[in-house]
């Protein structure tokens, strides 16, 4: 049957702040760009460079104070604005083209506020063409500096762009935490950036030079890769590209390394972009919309009844319930994404309208959850929602249906069990989520208006999981659907006693759906990176005791189903290696007795070391990360020595220096199995320094003398001023200086000499007396018998009184 399309009006935009302002920019400025918040109560006008005041205008839905700026004539304006995924507050960062970003939020008190400015390029010199703001990060394309050059090859002006991204995270109520700038791609064509949840999109522009001008690229972060694509050859190929191991690619070298993909093609004709759930849809100027998907393939979706008529007008794509939707001036036309088919045509009343976004999963509100599944336009006349009318046969259940299957099996539990259920312990265990069954069950003991308005939100999000669960039998957005799906279910289980069926439940999702999963730990543990690197967490103690407990020491789990902490580490290695040490550091400070990291459990290093294989088959840097951070000495002194064999001399020095304040007995250790290879061979030299601050202060120089000459190698000849050619040159006084010096530095004994080498360590200070100049008596002749020798000696030579 054939699906019917709805359009309702959903506010007149009175409800805005600033309303007036809000309809006369919408109705005036088609160029004006217009962006929504993740929550879905705040819209962003923005209008380009050069267009008249003002140029900003940010307002929000109930109560709030808009945000609105303007920069005089001359002076440059934002080319690009981005609200961000916080959760704790409204935020948005403005970026210029000269690189500076500013980033904003609607704090506690009323109005906005700066957090931080920075610039984007600080070497200068640079010019940032376009932005976007994926999840948790700030991803830009510079144009740099060339010079010209003439021949056959391309001119250096059309490779003279880069594409940078900083990491992007909020630090406390009151600040943002930007990372350092890594290069993902060097020597490249200027590129357009769009973003959806998940994958960023680098798509070629009307100033690329033609020979590329049908590549496009995809960086995946969830998956560490880029993907190049050609879409009109329907060609695509998978490189590695994680900024996290440092990975930066060249363009023209990646472009080298894919011959297929540089065959005479004519740049692609794209009327526009737009990000979906799905991939990167787009029009042509013959009104064909293609997908685009995130592994590089492509699909044509259907054509327009009506196709653009130039660059001049406007056009809008969107998703939603297995539709496209495109907003081609006046006419609203629905396709089904499946067989291309035409839904409906509408005419609108309006010439311009906008698609927003939907709001991102968990940060809709009450009023939000009510429009979920449609897609919401955009105009002047007001803020309006496109939705499809489900199919007959697919039926949600009702409220009565769910309170009577969970009514059933819970009564019963409850009538086996002998004890008093209340709310509060059902709400704790999150295993009833029907009030209106536990009403009837707890009839007496607590009036139903009262258990209603507590468990509201619970019968509102299993209510709102029922629909999503209908709407993936139905085939409408399913990777979105079944991401959002995997959320629910481990925030949901996190609620449990993580045993049996509920454990088996949650490592299926994490196997299935490893991304989905791991964002509802970020969410439920709090996980949030410091200045230092470090990750920090504000869970509370019972989250903690679910995620490190685990099997009994010497113990396999059942069936190969993993523990949650094992779980955990496991997914970190497919979707994010280098946050595994710093999660294994976060989990030991959090762990108490018997949770798994100080019980009589194996040590949660060990258990991390299990997840990467076995020994000799594990990424060797990882484990050196868990071995030191793990704080153990059996361990720390592992990770010095494989260090010592890999002569990564700076970072053993650094390891012990590091655990030197907790545990002296180990710096110790440590320094003496340096010092022995400092005794065999010169290539410590170098770091002499670091090994004299790791020199433990109750060393005495004849203990230091003693340990070295236990290293030293005995020589079958006596030893020569200089080594033969080629050969290891020996230990001298001079290197043995500085550490001779170090362990003297406490201070001379007051009492007996306790060592022969240490008075050679000490410098008396002031010289002696210099002796008289005047005659030597002979009294004083015989007192001194050298000076006779010397008189003696010195054929008539004398000693006079020149004053």
């Amino acid at each position: 049957m054939k699906r019917v399309g709805t359009l309702r009006l959903l506010s007149e935009l009175s409800n805005f702040s600033g309303a007036a302002r809000l309809r006369e920019l919408l109705a005036a400025d088609a160029t004006v760009r217009v962006r929504c918040s993740p929550d879905g109560r705040h819209l962003l006008l923005l209008r380009p460079p050069g267009a008249p005041a003002p140029q900003l205008l940010v307002a929000v839905r109930g109560p709030g104070t808009e945000l609105e700026r303007a920069w005089p004539a001359g002076q440059p304006s934002p080319i690009d604005a981005f609200f961000l995924q916080w959760p704790s507050r409204p935020a948005l960062v403005l970026v210029w083209e000269s690189g500076l970003a500013e980033v904003w939020s609607a704090g506690v008190g009323p109005g906005w506020r700066l957090l931080q400015s920075t610039e984007l390029c600080p070497s200068g010199g640079a010019r940032v063409v376009a932005v976007a703001a994926p999840r948790g990060r700030l991803v830009w394309c510079e144009e740099r500096e060339a010079g010209a050059k003439g021949g056959v090859e391309p001119p250096p002006v059309a490779f003279s762009h880069s594409v940078c991204v900083r990491t992007l995270e909020p630090s406390g109520e009151a600040g943002t935490n930007l990372g350092r700038t890594h290069v993902l791609l060097n020597h490249c064509p200027p590129f357009g950036l769009l973003a959806s949840r998940k994958d960023l999109f680098l798509v070629p522009t009307a100033t690329t030079w033609p020979g590329v001008g049908h590549v496009l690229l995809i960086w995946r972060p969830g998956k560490g890769t880029v993907v190049v694509a050609a879409p009109c050859l329907g060609l695509s190929h998978s490189k590695s590209l994680n900024p996290g191991r440092g990975d930066t690619w060249d363009f023209r070298t990646l472009l080298r390394g894919l011959p297929g993909l540089l065959s005479p093609r004519q740049s692609l004709t794209v009327h526009t972009w737009a990000p979906a759930p799905q991939g990167l849809l787009w029009l042509d100027f013959s009104g064909a919309v293609s997908l685009v998907q995130p592994h590089g393939g492509t699909r044509a979706v259907g054509t327009l009844q009506e196709a653009p008529t130039g660059l001049a007008g406007s056009a809008a794509l969107g998703t939603f319930q297995g539709t496209v939707a495109c907003a081609l001036g006046s006419t609203l036309e629905l396709l089904d994404m499946g067989s291309g088919q035409l839904l409906e045509r509408k005419i609108l009343s309006t010439d311009r309208v906008y698609l927003l976004e939907p709001p991102a999963p968990g940060m809709e509100d009450e009023k939000e959850l009510e429009t979920r599944g449609g897609l919401r336009l955009l105009s002047a006349l007001g803020l309006f929602r496109v939705s499809l009318e489900a199919p007959q046969g697919l039926e949600l259940p009702s409220a009565e249906g769910l309170v009577f299957e969970e009514a059933c099996e819970y009564y019963q539990r409850r009538s086996l069990r002998g004890a008093q259920l209340t709310p509060e312990e059902l709400r704790h265990s999150s295993t009833f989520r029907a009030p209106q069954a536990l009403a009837s069950i707890l009839q007496g003991h607590v009036s139903p208006s009262t258990l209603l308005t507590t468990l509201r939100a619970e019968l509102r999000d299993y209510r709102g999981l029922e629909q999503l669960k209908a709407q993936l039998v139905a085939g409408d957005e399913e990777e979105a659907g079944w991401t959002e799906l995997a959320e629910h279910e481990v925030a949901r289980l996190l609620k449990t006693e993580l045993v049996g069926d509920q454990l088996a439940q949650l490592n299926t999702i994490f196997q299935a759906l490893p991304t989905a999963a791991w964002g509802a730990i970020l969410r439920a543990l709090q996980l949030q990176p410091d200045e230092n690197g470090r990750l920090r967490s504000q869970a509370p103690p019972d989250v903690w005791k679910k995620v490190l407990g685990g099997t009994a020491a010497g113990k396999e789990p059942p069936n190969g189903i993993l523990p949650l902490f094992e779980l955990l580490c496991q997914c970190l290695c497919r979707l994010e290696p280098q946050w595994l040490p710093p999660f294994v550091e976060l989990a030991q400070q959090q762990g108490g007795p018997g949770w798994g990291a100080g019980g009589p459990g194996l040590p949660l290093y060990r258990r991390a070391l299990a997840v990467l294989g076995e020994e000799g088959t594990r990424p060797e840097a990882l484990e050196l990360d868990l071995l030191l951070g793990s704080g153990r000495p059996k361990a720390v002194l592992q990770a010095v020595g494989q260090l010592v064999q890999k002569e990564q001399w700076e970072r053993a020095l650094e390891a012990g220096l590091a655990l030197s304040p907790s545990s002296p007995l180990l710096r110790s250790e440590i320094f003496k199995l340096l010092l022995a290879e400092f005794a065999r061979h010169r290539r410590l030299d170098a770091h002499l320094p670091l090994l004299c601050r790791l020199c433990p202060p109750d060393l005495a120089p004849a203990e230091l003398l003693l340990l070295l000459r236990t290293h030293l190698s005995d020589e079958a000849e006596p030893p020569t001023p200089f080594p033969e050619p080629g050969a290891e040159t020996p230990l001298t006084v001079g290197l043995l200086r500085a550490l001779l010096e170090q362990t003297g530095t406490h201070g001379r004994p007051s009492g007996p000499v306790l060592s022969l080498y240490e008075d050679i360590l000490w410098d008396p200070g002031t010289p002696p007396p210099t002796p008289p100049r005047g005659p030597m008596s002979a009294l004083q002749a015989s007192d001194h018998p050298g000076l006779e020798v010397w008189a003696s000696s010195g054929q008539g030579l004398c000693v006079t009184d020149t004053s």
